[in-house]
């Protein structure tokens, strides 16, 4: 039983218990300062590039497209991906990565992981009801917000986790959507962006036995030109439907959609969600290509490195002074862990807000 039906009635509410969980996401705090935070380029360079929200969005569309295809839960797969970002830090993973080995260096094993951290923002941070905190989201929600695709067993969590969500299992198959979602969505914005940058062209990308596919299918269109803006958005577009037909193609007869919710899939089980072996290979080597002329250029590298020390200097003055604190979190001093409620303000901040404070204690960064 839902917490909720000690207020109303459930069965008073027009919508699904997953279309709740939906609405309650995208009315959350953390949900709209998703519009502040990083994905691969800072929230301030300009207003085109993607930011953790818009990523969010497309995943959404993705996961629904192909949820809706193969029979399944579609609102469920929309929920876990309205959320699956929610507890990322500000400058996008290397925030998170810097939080960590800050808490870490202090002595706190349990350090920090972004996919836990979005779980508790929803089961816990989040607060909208007096009697109790989080967003009272479903099981199958939360479970696909912890696990992504596979099994979750990590030394940090609470005992009382597992025995609620077995760890050592697989999550639904909406939740598996997702994560391959999660994965299409950000391949082709990253080029997108990337392009867009300058930071690199298609042809540093021709390598890609990938790129080079969806290259001839843009060419066949009579679309010649490689900078206009016509020429990225059909690249985009015929990458991403390459992919979910592919996806949809290798997956629809590995799934057991007979039941409302797909049963939890063993851990030794090979998940039913997924692309061909050739596929596979040729988005690794794709992604490998993107980390080495994208995520490492100079430009980006310098960018997330003043987000490190932000990060790290946030971190030192508030766990040196915590009158730094917002009155909120200062009264969560009384019941948590010092280093887990400055850990959870930080990660909280949008890159705009970080920025801001560390240059109102450190000057300008």
């Amino acid at each position: 039983m839902r917490a909720e039906e000690r207020f109303f009635k459930v069965e008073d509410d027009f919508r699904s218990p997953f279309s709740r969980d939906r609405d309650r996401i995208i009315h959350s705090g953390s949900f709209r300062k998703l519009e502040y935070k990083t994905q691969v380029f800072l929230n301030h360079e300009g207003d085109f590039f993607r930011t953790r929200l818009t990523h969010s969005i497309e995943v959404s569309q993705i996961a629904r497209s192909i949820s809706n295809s193969l029979g399944l839960e579609e609102i469920l797969a929309e929920s876990i991906a309205l959320s699956h970002d929610l507890g990322h830090t500000p400058f996008g993973h290397i925030g998170g990565d810097t939080l960590d080995e800050c808490l870490k260096k202090d002595g706190h094993e349990n350090g920090f992981e972004h996919n836990f951290q979005s779980f508790r923002v929803v089961s816990s941070l989040e607060k909208r009801y007096s009697a109790f905190d989080g967003l009272n989201l479903t099981f199958a929600t939360l479970e696909g917000i912890l696990k992504h695709s596979y099994p979750y067993k990590k030394s940090f969590l609470p005992k009382i986790i597992d025995e609620q969500f077995d760890l050592s299992t697989h999550p639904s198959i909406e939740a598996m959507v997702v994560d391959r979602a999660d994965e299409i969505a950000y391949i082709s914005h990253d080029i997108d962006d990337g392009i867009n940058s300058g930071l690199i062209t298609f042809d540093d990308l021709k390598e890609s036995e990938l790129v080079s596919f969806i290259l001839q299918k843009v060419h066949d269109e009579g679309i010649d030109s490689q900078n206009g803006e016509m020429f990225r958005y059909r690249f985009s577009s015929h990458l991403i439907n390459h992919l979910v037909y592919s996806l949809l193609n290798y997956s629809k007869d590995k799934i057991d959609n007979s039941t409302i919710l797909t049963a939890a899939i063993d851990a030794k089980e090979s998940l039913p969600v997924g692309f061909d072996q050739e596929l596979e290979t040729q988005i690794k080597k794709l992604k490998k290509l993107l980390f080495v002329k994208l995520y490492q250029s100079k430009e980006i590298i310098r960018k997330m490195y003043a987000g490190k020390q932000a990060i790290r200097g946030l971190y030192s003055a508030l766990m040196e002074e915590q009158n730094l604190l917002p009155n909120y979190y200062k009264e969560l001093l009384h019941v948590r862990k010092k280093y887990r409620v400055v850990a959870d303000y930080i990660a909280s901040m949008s890159d705009r807000y970080a920025i801001k404070l560390y240059n109102e204690l450190y000057g300008r960064i």
